[in-house]
């Protein structure tokens, strides 16, 4: 029985970014031309083997009969949550066939719980018939283990060829236990069917795969959500979105919605009804100065509690921005008009931005630029300035050099692969987007997937910002809560600024469950990311300037209100050497554990808040030199956490 390629397999084995069990692969030096720039620098994490082969998988040469064929499901095409069901995928052949020896590959989404396809055992889930009627073929089914519980389903023409027209059936789900659906809820979740036309162990994707509708499960939550500063007498709206145990998007759950401010003021309907939607907006006005908080009880126990709202004359505005998430045109769930349409009317964030793969995944942006331009027009479409920001982006993805996000804020469309060789080093991205109104951040760079490479010191003008915590947890200190996985010591964000680098701090969520905004609800310790951008106008060129400006803060998803000043001046501000004050006023989304104050050679100072959900403390701070640098990380009782960006100190200031 002929075998898939080892540049085959390997491509089929890669999943997305790995969770929390994946193990921090260093490989061993592996014999490459120097003069390739890949080669010139060497990080501990690089992910060596990882480009060798998509740079192969990039070199092979397909045939004319590889990827060929169409293929559909047949009769129902819904499934719903993590509900166990079977479905008929019916693969035809194109116009050249498939030869003796070549192979279909049948695979569902590896990355959130579809259950693997296998041929061998009818009382393990995913169990997968293969038959055809075409005349005078025979078919091998087996599976190409991934090595992480996921499989590959290679069916082998032994005999044949399988002609034009000729049909394939897979019964997915027809044993005992069926095949259980994804957990996250998504509209033509794909089902990737690869064909090796010559049998030279080359394949490729047909072009247009079926899918399936997953719904989403009961709801059992609700997401509320306020801006998080208003004026006294100015209107604001609340957002009311119905959820399911792990955030998708439910409903509707017909009845009255309660609405009960902490503490009375605010003024405003009192009871919302949803009878067929699953998402309300209400409209509400306060004339007296505070911090308040609803709280929403709907039908069969379902609640939920808003962020803190500050109504204040002076309050300077506070945005909300995820800029980091996958849809399934890489490696995440569901399409983008529904990432920015739960960003938008679920979560509702005021900043977002997709930032699928240039090279990762299972169809390559760089290799399918008409990918990367709906991209584009799908999120130009949804950006609506002064209400709804979106930015155009992807994600830089170099397993050597680390994975950054790109943003494009201006007229700078292009996708700059980390696999053309003019872009596979940071400095050659920078160099690439200096002058145009773009960014780069780096994430997970403390270890996760792997690490940044932070012998490159950013442009202080294109990253001037950098993600500290994700799903993937936090890479701000070693002795940080929800700390990143597989962590590589001295490559945290404090070690850095220890060396003298400048960031701001900000958070994203990174999510691959069609959830930005809300990464955290579905992840299992609670793991996510929001930026918070301070004193800016809705829209793509205040947004930039505020973050060039390091006017924001990080937070693990949950939208803690900040205000905090060193020498009167905002988070990311160099000030000057001496005694100050640090002035933090917060306001949590639940009781503040513990305040530490981070101040480059005194380490962490711990102090404790003890349940407080809102605090105004004002702190000493002795003998700041030059190149200190000062910080604050709030723990609340449930986990959450927020970052204020950094004061740097300098004697010229």
């Amino acid at each position: 029985m002929r075998r898939l390629s080892w540049i085959v397999l390997w491509l089929l084995v890669a999943c997305a970014e790995r969770g929390p069990d994946a193990e921090n692969v260093v490989e061993d030096e592996v014999a490459i031309p120097q003069e390739e720039p890949l080669r010139l620098l060497r990080p501990p994490t690089a992910r060596l083997e990882m480009v060798e082969g998509l740079m192969a998988d990039l070199d092979a040469e397909r045939a004319p009969s590889d990827g060929g064929g169409t293929a559909w499901v047949e009769g129902d095409v819904t499934a719903s949550v993590g509900v166990a069901g079977q479905w008929q995928v019916v693969y035809e052949a194109g116009p050249l066939g498939i030869a003796t020896g070549g192979a279909i590959v049948f695979q569902t989404s590896p990355f959130w719980g579809w259950s693997p396809p296998q041929p061998y055992r009818e009382d393990i889930l995913g169990y997968t018939e293969v038959t055809t009627e075409a005349e005078g073929v025979a078919l091998e089914p087996w599976l190409a283990s991934m090595g992480d519980g996921n499989g590959l389903l290679v069916v082998t023409v032994t005999e044949g060829p399988l002609k034009s027209g000729d049909r394939v059936v897979f019964d997915y789900g027809v044993g005992q236990l069926g095949a259980r659906a994804d957990r996250f809820a998504e509209s033509g979740s794909s089902i990737l069917i690869s064909v090796d036309g010559d049998g030279d162990g080359i394949r490729e994707l047909i072009e247009d795969p079926p899918g399936l509708d997953v719904a989403p499960g009961p709801v059992v939550q609700i997401a509320a959500h306020l801006p998080s500063t208003a004026r006294p007498g100015e209107a604001f709206e609340l957002k009311i979105a119905l959820l399911d145990g792990l955030g998708n998007a439910a409903g509707p759950l017909p009845g009255e919605y309660t609405l009960q401010w902490e503490p009375q003021g605010p003024e405003g309907p009192k009871v919302v009804s949803l009878m067929e939607d699953s998402t309300a907006s209400v409209k509400f006005t306060c004339a007296i100065p505070g911090i308040y908080r609803l709280a929403v009880r709907g039908p069969e126990s379902v609640e939920g509690m808003t962020n803190p709202i500050e109504v204040s004359e002076g309050g300077r505005p506070v945005l909300w921005a995820d800029l980091h998430g996958h849809s399934q045109l890489s490696d995440g769930t569901g399409t983008p008009e529904d990432y920015f349409r739960y960003a938008r009317d679920v979560a509702g964030l005021d900043v977002v931005a997709l930032t699928d793969h240039d090279h990762w995944g299972f169809k390559k942006l760089d290799q399918h630029p008409e990918v990367w331009d709906e991209i584009v027009e799908v999120t130009e479409a949804a950006n609506d300035p002064g209400r709804f920001t979106t930015v155009v982006a992807y994600e830089w993805t170099s397993w050597i050099h680390g994975h950054r996000h790109v943003l494009h804020f201006g007229e700078e469309r292009r996708l700059l692969s980390s696999l053309d060789p003019d872009y596979t080093t940071p400095g050659q991205l920078w160099d690439a987007l200096r002058g145009t109104e773009s960014m780069t951040l780096a994430h997970h760079s403390a270890g996760g997937p792997v690490a940044t490479d932070w012998s490159w010191e950013p442009d202080p003008i294109l990253e001037p910002l950098t993600e500290v915590m994700s799903v993937h947890g936090s890479s701000e200190a070693y002795d940080s809560p929800s700390l990143i996985y597989n962590p590589l010591p001295g490559n945290f964000v404090r070690d850095v600024l220890d060396r003298g680098y400048t960031f701001g701090f900000i958070g994203s969520g990174d999510s691959h469950d069609g959830h930005p905004g809300l990464a955290h609800l579905s992840h299992p310790n609670g793991y996510g990311g929001l930026a918070a951008i301070i004193d800016a106008e809705n829209d793509r060129d205040s947004v930039l300037s505020a973050m060039r400006d390091r006017r924001c803060y990080a937070t693990s998803g949950q939208r803690i209100l900040i205000r905090a000043m060193v020498a009167g001046k905002a988070m990311g501000s160099t000030i000057g050497e001496g005694e100050h004050h640090l002035r933090i006023q917060a306001h949590g989304t639940a009781p503040f554990k513990q305040l530490d104050l981070i101040v480059r050679g005194a380490g962490v100072i711990p102090l404790p808040l003890n349940g407080a959900w809102d605090i105004d403390l004002e702190i000493p701070l002795s003998e700041l030199k030059d190149g200190d640098y000062v910080y604050a990380r709030l723990i609340q009782e449930d986990g959450g956490l927020a970052w204020t960006s950094p004061w740097f100190i300098s004697s010229d200031s």
